[in-house]
Formats: C-alpha cells, sequence, structure tokens
C-alpha cells in the first residue's frame, strides 16, 4: 500500500482547475511531483462531462465541486461489504464540512490519475488513508473559506464553513461552495492545512447510515454478477476436478448441438505459478453454455495427482513437525530454560484447509474492440493492479483499457486474485464478443485458490512458581509466497505463515520461533485475516494449556505477562471488565479468552458457553476490537460480527478435504456455512482512545475467535480441542 504525501503541488493543481470554470477538484498526490488529476472520460464513473483536462497524475481519493454546487467525491477502495464506499469518502467530507447526503459517491476503476492503492486488503482502506484524506478535505475548506473572505473584504478568521457554505460571522450572510469555486480554484493550496478537533467531529466517530445500504436492499446496486452489455454472450469453462492435470483432447460435438451454443473454446487459467488449461462453451444465454459444458466430453492426464488425499497429506505434516525448519524469531536461551524447567508443557494443533465461499460466485465480462482496447466489468478487489499489470500481459497501451469496480459480493482475499478476469478477456479476444464468464458454485469451492492447512507444535516451560519462562510456536503449513511466486527461497522463515507468532506482547524471556515449509501442489490464497486466522488458534489454545499448569487463571496469567502498558493489555482488562470475568458462572458453563495482534490489528473475545447434552451451546460472546481510531461504529460492530461468523464456520463446519486428487465438497450443501439460527449474540466494545496508530477493522476480528471457544468448552467440559474443525454437538 502507498503512502499519500500531505503536499499540494500548486502548479499541477492550477492546471486542471484553471482550465474551466465549471468546478474546482482536489486531491493528493502518491508521488512526491503532487497535483490533481484530469477526470475526462471516466465512464465507469459517469462524470464525462467535467473536464477535457490533458494532463494527468497519481492520485488518492478526491473531491469535485461544480459551480452548480454539486459535489462529488470518488471512492478508490472496492466495496466488498466492508463499508468503505462510504467511510472513505466520509473522511474527506468530514474537513470539507459537508453532509454525507449532500455528496456523490463515485467509484474508480484502477485509473493511474486516482493513484496507487486501489485495492482491497489486509484491513488497510481506513489505516492507509485516515489523514490523507481528511487533508484533502481541509485544504479544499480553507480555499473556499479564503475566497468567501476575499469576496467579502473581511479576514478568515471572521469566516468559517458549515452544511456546503461559508459564513460570515459578523453579518450572518453566506455563500455556496458552488458560489466560491472559481474564486478558489486560483488560490494558494494550503500545504499543512488544519484538521478539525475530533471533538467537532459531525460525521466520523458517529454511528451514520451506509449509504449502499438503500442501493443493495432495493436492488439497485449493480455486483459484477448483474453486469449485461450489448452484444454479450455467456461462458462456462470447464477444468479439471483433479487440479495440477493437463488437457489431453476434449469431444465437443454432443455440446454444439446444445441450442444457444456458439462457440467451444480452451481458455488458460493463471492463478500464481499454477497454469491450468480448461474447456469453455461459449453460448446465447447462460444455461445453454452450462448445458453444453456438461455435454463435453474431456480427457485429462492427472499428472499422478490422482492420489493425493487429505488424510496422506495430514500425517507428511505432523512427520515434517518432528524436523527443526527454519528459525523465525529467537530470544534468549529457549534450549536451556526447557532443560532446566520444573514444568513442561507441549501440544500440536491442527486446522483445515478452507474455501473462500463468498455469496457472489467469480464473475467477469469483458469486451476486447477493434484497435485493441479492452473494457472490463467485474468485482474486484483489486482494480489497480488489473489496470496495471493486464496491459502488460495483452500487449496493450495503459489507455486501452478500462476497468469498470463493480460491487463485490464478498471478497474474503479470494478477489485478490485476477484469474477468472483471464479467461473473460481470453475468450473475448478469441470470439470477437463481449464475454461474461460465471464461475458455479461448485467452480468456486472445489478449483480453490484455498487458506491452506496448517498445523502448529508447541512448547512451553513454567517456573516452579507457574511464571511462563520459555515457549515455541512452531508451524508446519505450505507456503501462501510459494504459490504465488518462482523464486520462493526455502531456506528462509516465511514470515507471512508465521505471521504474528513472534510479535505478541506476552513477556516470555525466552523465545525460539521455527517454520517448516511444505510442499503442496494446488494454489493457495490469503484468506480473511491471511495466516493469523490459523495461528491465533494454536497461539492462544497453548497459552491457555500454561495457564491450566501454572495452575492460574487464564486472564490473571495473561495479565501476569503484560507487566508493560500495551493495547494488547488494554484489550484484555476491557474483556475482563465487560464479561465479568470475575462472577461465577452456572454449574456445566464455562468461560475462554483469547487476543492476537498482528498485522492488520489487534481484536479479543470473551466467550462463554455451556453443555448442551453430548454437545456445546455458545451462550455470549463479548468482543473487543482496538482501533485508536473509529470513522462509523455502527460498520465496526457489523465487521466484527461478520467476523465472528465467519471464524465460527471455519471452526465447526466441515471445511475441505481431498479424496484422488478431488475436493470432497462442492457446494454449500457439503461446505456449510454458520445460519443464522446458530449464531450467539456478540456483543462489541470498540477501543479508540485516538491514539496516533490507526488500526484495521475487517480481519482482527477473527483469529481470537476459535481460541476464545476453545478455550470456553475446555473450561465446561475439560476436553482440550486441538483440532479444526470440531461437530460442536458431540464434544
Amino acid at each position: 500500500m502507498q503512502k499519500t504525501s500531505s503536499n499540494i503541488n500548486r502548479r499541477n493543481f492550477l492546471r486542471l482547475t484553471g482550465i474551466t470554470s465549471a468546478g474546482f477538484i482536489m486531491g493528493l498526490s502518491a508521488k512526491g511531483n503532487n497535483g490533481v488529476p484530469e477526470v475526462a472520460n471516466l465512464t465507469n464513473s459517469g462524470l464525462n462531462s467535467l473536464a477535457d483536462a490533458t494532463e494527468a497524475f497519481e492520485l488518492t481519493p478526491f473531491v469535485v465541486i461544480e459551480k452548480s454546487g454539486a459535489i462529488t467525491i470518488f471512492n478508490t477502495k472496492p466495496e466488498m461489504g466492508q463499508g468503505v464506499f462510504g467511510a472513505i469518502p466520509s473522511l474527506i467530507a468530514e474537513e470539507l464540512e459537508v453532509s454525507m447526503d449532500q455528496i456523490t459517491i463515485k467509484q474508480t476503476g484502477g485509473e493511474k490519475k486516482f493513484g496507487g492503492g486501489q485495492s482491497a486488503g489486509g484491513s488497510s482502506s481506513i489505516r492507509s488513508n485516515y489523514n490523507n484524506l481528511r487533508k484533502v478535505g481541509a485544504s479544499a475548506r480553507e480555499m473556499l473559506v479564503k475566497a468567501a473572505s476575499q469576496q467579502w473584504g473581511a479576514t478568515v478568521e471572521e469566516c468559517y464553513a458549515e452544511n456546503a457554505k461559508v459564513f460570515h460571522k459578523p453579518s450572518g450572510k453566506s455563500l455556496s461552495y458552488g458560489d466560491l469555486v472559481e474564486a478558489a480554484s486560483k488560490l494558494e493550496v494550503p500545504q499543512s492545512p488544519k484538521l478539525k478537533d475530533p471533538k467537532d467531529f459531525k460525521i466520523l466517530e458517529k454511528p451514520m447510515p451506509r449509504p449502499d445500504t438503500p442501493l443493495k436492499v432495493s436492488g439497485k446496486a449493480t455486483f459484477g454478477i448483474d453486469v449485461s452489455v450489448p452484444g454479450m454472450v455467456y461462458a462456462s469453462v470447464e477444468r479439471t476436478p483433479v487440479l495440477g492435470s493437463k488437457l489431453v483432447s476434449f469431444d465437443a460435438a454432443a455440446a454444439r448441438k446444445v441450442k444457444g451454443v456458439l462457440h467451444v473454446e480452451t481458455s488458460t487459467r493463471t492463478i500464481g505459478i499454477y497454469s491450468y488449461e480448461g474447456v469453455a462453451v461459449i453460448a446465447e444465454n447462460y444455461w445453454a453454455a452450462l448445458q453444453g459444458r456438461k455435454a463435453l466430453k474431456v480427457q485429462w492426464d492427472h499428472q499422478g495427482h490422482d492420489t493425493f488425499n487429505s488424510k496422506t497429506y495430514e500425517q507428511s505434516l505432523r512427520d515434517l513437525a518432528k524436523t527443526e525448519g527454519v528459525v523465525d524469531h529467537t530470544q534468549g536461551d529457549f534450549d536451556k530454560a526447557v532443560a532446566e524447567a520444573p514444568v513442561k508443557v507441549e501440544a500440536f494443533y491442527e486446522t483445515p484447509i478452507v474455501s473462500h465461499s463468498p455469496m457472489e460466485p467469480m464473475n467477469c465480462v469483458a469486451s476486447w474492440q477493434q484497435g485493441d482496447k479492452l473494457e472490463i466489468w467485474t468485482s474486484t478487489q483489486v482494480p489497480g493492479s488489473i489496470k496495471k499489470d493486464f496491459p502488460k500481459t495483452y500487449g496493450i497501451p495503459e489507455e486501452n483499457l478500462t476497468v469498470h469496480t463493480m460491487f463485490n459480493g464478498g471478497g474474503f482475499g479470494r478477489r485478490l486474485y485476477t484469474d477468472f478476469i483471464h479467461d473473460a478477456v481470453q475468450l473475448s479476444k478469441k470470439v470477437g464478443k463481449p464475454v461474461k464468464v460465471i464461475w458455479t458454485r461448485e467452480d468456486d469451492t472445489q478449483q480453490g485458490p484455498f487458506r491452506p492447512m496448517t498445523f502448529s507444535a508447541m512448547k512451553g516451560a513454567l517456573s516452579a512458581d507457574g511464571k511462563a519462562v520459555a515457549f515455541q510456536h512452531k508451524v508446519i503449513s505450505p507456503s501462501i509466497d510459494a504459490s504465488g511466486r518462482m523464486n520462493y527461497d526455502k531456506t528462509k522463515s516465511d514470515r507471512g505463515m508465521t505471521e504474528g507468532i513472534s510479535e505478541q506482547k506476552y513477556e516470555i524471556p525466552n523465545m525460539k520461533n521455527n517454520y517448516v515449509y511444505a510442499d503442496l501442489h494446488i494454489p493457495i490464497a490469503a484468506w480473511r485475516s491471511v495466516t493469523s486466522s490459523t495461528l491465533a488458534f494454536a497461539h492462544e489454545c497453548f497459552i491457555d494449556e500454561m495457564a491450566v499448569n501454572a495452575k492460574k487463571d487464564p486472564m490473571a496469567f495473561r495479565l501476569e505477562l503484560l507487566t508493560k502498558d500495551s493495547d494488547t493489555k488494554n484489550v484484555l482488562l476491557k474483556l475482563k471488565e465487560v464479561s465479568n470475568w470475575d462472577k461465577p458462572l452456572p454449574k456445566g458453563w464455562g468461560r475462554g479468552v483469547a487476543q492476537y495482534e498482528f498485522f492488520a490489528g489487534l481484536g479479543g473475545y470473551v466467550i462463554e458457553v455451556s453443555k448442551k447434552g453430548t454437545g456445546i451451546k455458545i451462550e455470549k460472546i463479548y468482543a473487543v476490537i482496538d482501533l485508536g481510531t473509529v470513522v462509523n461504529p455502527d460498520t465496526v460492530r457489523a465487521q466484527v460480527e461478520g467476523a465472528a461468523v465467519m471464524a465460527l464456520t471455519a471452526a465447526i463446519k466441515n471445511g475441505i478435504t481431498f479424496e484422488k486428487g478431488q475436493a470432497v465438497q462442492s457446494n454449500f450443501h457439503n461446505n456449510p456455512l454458520v445460519r443464522i439460527n446458530e449464531m450467539p449474540p456478540v456483543e462489541v466494545h470498540i477501543l479508540a482512545n485516538g491514539g496516533p496508530k490507526i488500526k484495521g477493522v475487517g480481519e482482527p476480528g477473527l483469529p481470537p475467535f476459535a481460541p476464545a471457544l476453545c478455550n470456553a468448552i475446555f473450561a465446561a467440559t475439560g476436553k482440550r480441542i486441538r483440532r479444526l474443525p470440531f461437530d460442536i454437538n458431540k464434544v
């Protein structure tokens, strides 16, 4: 993620604002030569008529004010349910002194003029843009105020902005932003605009309705799967169920007889280091494409991968756990501390392969046009990458590619990858028509990429008085990085696969964390909260195991390991408070705690459970998320609740298993999600102390959920769960 500069170059700013009296355009550059972009030909935003600028600069989100008074704020982050469609523009609107119902929000499509970082992932949208986007709005506000003061012959101090107007305090007269844009555009751009005191916020830190909600509940929102363009045809692609196979031959005679089928073509899917050739049936409608696909007769060479199965692979990871691997982090003398400690603790934890399973399956519309022009409509997390990389792949000028970023029906990391988009582009180029590729739910479930299976070998040591003196977390897993690039170095620790294990704030003097690489031939990928979604389970459950061996309360044990002030300590103290941790529970109940801090942020849970026959009932979930600064608390709560749902699904539902080289699970009937009647209440508490470090929201609510749940189950039943998923009805 590129950081944006807080400087705004006046010369470049005036290049655009001076060419037209129609509007005032404001933004921040992602590079040192700052400026304001041209906004011509934005077919995906419907703003073709705003300006006819001839120069473009790389910008982050910006605001357009027209003489009519219309205000447009651009959102550069794809909306996939996480709330950035409103959150990103609200940062500018707050400082600009306009309400959210006074603006029109437009989505960018990776255009260079809007700057780098046009992607959504890593819970980075707000934390990487918070201050700079506020400066965009503040600079525009100060210029408008100055323009009004000059028109009135007053001092700047006598004027203030509010509700898209500038007011003169002594007289009470006012001018609208539309009245001031032309004069404001000729002023020097403030280099260090004064930001509002948070106590004066009208939008930020307040519960605000999401502007995308009315569109979605009314059916007006356009997702990628909703797109229809003139002359469009449909494609469904048959690929081997055994990942790693090669296409030998196919017979399309029966497929061509299906009414509506137009073409049968090959298509190459590339994802990371893997390449798979498939057979696409292209038809007048999707039903015909799908029926034609089913009629294909295809021969595959499985390359020996049809013997792959989960049980054998799991055992290979257990065998690898006996090896040293490479050291990820060391401090003190772990081996000596363990050898001399009177109490030693060991455990082994296992987490499964899982699918992303967004509600909207993969899809894309691509139109390859004469003159090597390409237009793409898709639900993606990475429009900026598409705009940058696709011209190189297909040998066309960047200006010949237009990307329309549609609403995403869920992403969770899956839409960071563009394999399905390449499918549509290849096929459109071959048939000379716009092609809409739609994956079936079975494609989405069985073709990957998947969250990798991850095992953890844990070892710890305690002193005679129950203090933690040594700790080791050894991660055994394939590598997401190795799945994505050819020059992966197996001799070095993979920090992407040991995410967070050496950064926890627990004060343990001796530590040696290791990584053991495991080969895997199927594509794997980031899944919501990436490797923290698996590692936190082992890490925080094992901290509980150490607490039990120390004969100490799990919350007290953790707090004893946090003598220094830290956000982690604050989260645990807040959890202790809101859950009434020290209050006795009814007989047959148990209470568990866990926290985890990683690149995206910090969250924690206390979960209460009760015995229910042979199983467990989750009675209450207390969640605390540490943010530093909050934009919309309603959105934060929704994100944490959603993370809890996803974490519970990964903990108690099937996961993905393989037999004879194929994914056994195919759809929601055997790869289910948690249903609404299975979801207990979640009480979310937000820590936002206004500190300088702004943290993410979308992912931190996921990693600590499973360990808190399993720790609670141990407290209620005495049974320690070390393998996910588990059957919550048979504990």
